[in-house]
């Protein structure tokens, strides 16, 4: 007998309080695919890739994400309204509440673990009460080969319960939805939605917290790859700013498209097994590797099909977060292992609507600090014609809703790391030049995928060392040339062909920088606040 089917007839949910459900273990993607079409409302699109809906969220609920205050967490959690505490006993009831609903369910159980670096790996059991949500869980995090399975020890569990709907009276939650993080038990605890990256943001708020506590690691809300020089390259940026667009790129290997560790020897992992693209106006031309990942294994979530079952990629009417999931294997220039070493270049992406930020700056020591802490990128107040004010969103470490520390813990870590590593820093803006949103126009992605491989191979360092312009407003050193981009793409004011315009909107962008980081003043060293803007 397989160690699978060994493992498969003697699995036992009694632990959690589940002991007379059907426990379907460790299904294939293929098995999985099948029972969310046969029951459970999937469709398969012309190319027979897996369609989900996910109910009424369609996005995650930071409000609704709980972190257990207890022992472990108390004194070193940030804790406010992106970690919001939850009671211990509380949790306890929910738990018990939950596992009663899913307890004579027909439940789908797998096991896999986080984190592709030996020294760093997280085993992980999943329950979910729907197949295709243990389906991206197969794609998401990393698979055990079956001869791990039989002695297999889960460190975390998580228990995920799109059906449950908690009671705010009772379970003490603010809604019906819940994500929660128990670090005592070890238990990511979700409820009341079908948003499938609640499993996958779970785990990935543990690691933000366990690695820089325990074990001296940089944990990252960005993607990597590595050249052929065996040089590692990070993409920091919130959604939307192209960060699985730009690592995903034929002429480097891909180590992961989303979350990552730095580790105390210079060494860059990825927590996961898959990639979570979005996939709004996805087209083969602009994004081939991640248009031909949309076969049969991956998950579309969201997305409105054509009669034909083609999918309408341009169609948001569910929502603007349609979005894939698929193994990282989908991608044919991938490393493998997920490790990389020699971090050389950053990359902090930023989508700004404002127009005022140039296309590509190189960044001090303090300004990454700053940045990073400042999480920018900014919102299209809409998408009508003549809407021209656009919103800044600012997420510190690019990835506020996953990050249990203070964020300047993080970002002085980074900063050893740079120092440490001989980092260079770019700022890249892939949002609009040539006037704000409603005005200009989005940056081609030609261009910038030009600079960041000019960034990559040295040519725009050697061909802009000791000449950069200093940005009069934010102090970026800013490149005269680069090869391949036009010279005037270069710079966001020859750009705007409206100096008055530019610089007023670049005034009201240094405000909103400065009033977002007042709460991090109290905390950051000199060095950080000088990497603000100048004026």
């Amino acid at each position: 007998m397989s160690s699978k089917a060994l493992v498969a007839k003697t699995i036992s949910l009694t632990k959690y309080g589940i002991e007379n459900s059907k426990i379907n273990y460790q299904l294939s993607p293929e098995e999985l695919q099948g029972l969310s079409v046969k029951s459970y409302g999937g469709k398969e699109t012309a190319n027979g890739t897996l369609a989900v809906h996910t109910g009424e969220f369609t996005g995650r609920s930071p409000l609704d994400r709980f972190i257990v205050k207890d022992s472990i967490t108390e004194d070193k959690v940030w804790w406010g309204n992106i970690n919001i505490p939850f009671n211990k006993k509380d949790f306890d009831n929910l738990l018990g509440r939950v596992t009663e609903y899913l307890d004579g369910k027909e439940l789908f159980v797998r096991d896999a673990y986080a984190c592709a670096h030996k020294d760093y790996r997280m085993n992980l059991r999943v329950i979910n009460e729907y197949p295709w949500s243990n389906m991206f869980a197969y794609n998401m995090f990393l698979r055990p080969e079956d001869s791990e399975l039989e002695n297999f020890d889960p460190e975390w569990t998580i228990i995920n319960a799109p059906g449950f709907m908690a009671d705010p009276k009772i379970d003490r939650t603010r809604q019906h939805n819940f994500a929660i993080l128990n670090f005592t038990d070890k238990i990511a605890l979700i409820g009341g939605t079908g948003y499938t990256g609640e499993i996958k943001k779970g785990i990935f708020s543990a690691l933000n917290f366990i690695l820089p506590v325990d074990k001296n690691t940089l944990p990252m809300h960005g993607s990597a790859n590595v050249g052929k020089d065996g040089n590692t390259a990070i993409f920091f940026g919130l959604s939307g700013t192209g960060k699985t667009t730009l690592s995903t790129d034929p002429n480097r290997e891909l180590i992961g498209d989303d979350e990552h560790g730095w580790t105390a020897d210079n060494e860059i992992f990825n927590f996961e097994g898959g990639c979570y693209a979005k996939v709004i106006n996805l087209s083969e031309e602009q994004e081939p590797e991640i248009f031909k990942a949309i076969k049969p294994g991956a998950i579309l979530e969201n997305v409105v099909m054509n009669e034909d079952k083609t999918v309408n990629f341009e169609d948001i009417s569910i929502t603007q977060n349609t979005r894939v999931s698929y193994p990282i294997y989908h991608i044919d220039n991938i490393k493998v292992p997920s490790v990389g070493k020699n971090p050389k270049n950053i990359f902090f992406l930023t989508a700004d609507a404002f127009g005022v930020l140039p296309p590509i700056s190189k960044l001090t020591p303090g300004q990454a600090a700053y940045h990073f802490i400042s999480g920018y990128t900014a919102k299209v107040a809409g998408t009508e014609a003549g809407v021209t004010e656009p919103t800044p969103n600012f997420s510190a470490c690019f990835g506020a809703p996953f990050m249990p520390l203070h964020p300047v813990k993080y970002a002085e870590m980074l900063s050893e790391k740079m120092r440490d590593a001989d980092v260079t820093v770019w700022l890249v803006n892939t949002g609009w030049t040539g006037g704000p949103y409603g005005i200009g126009k989005r940056m081609p992605l030609k261009y910038t995928r030009a600079m960041i491989a000019a960034a990559l191979d040295g040519s725009l360092e050697e061909a802009n060392k000791g000449q950069y312009h200093e940005h009069s407003m934010f102090g970026l050193a800013q490149p005269r040339t680069c090869p391949n981009v036009p010279t005037e793409v270069l710079s966001p004011r020859r750009a705007w062909n409206n100096d008055k315009g530019y610089y007023e909107t670049a005034h009201k962008l240094t405000t909103f920088f400065r009033e977002n980081f007042k709460k991090y003043e109290a905390q950051a060293t000199p060095e950080i606040l000088a990497g603000g803007p100048l004026k």
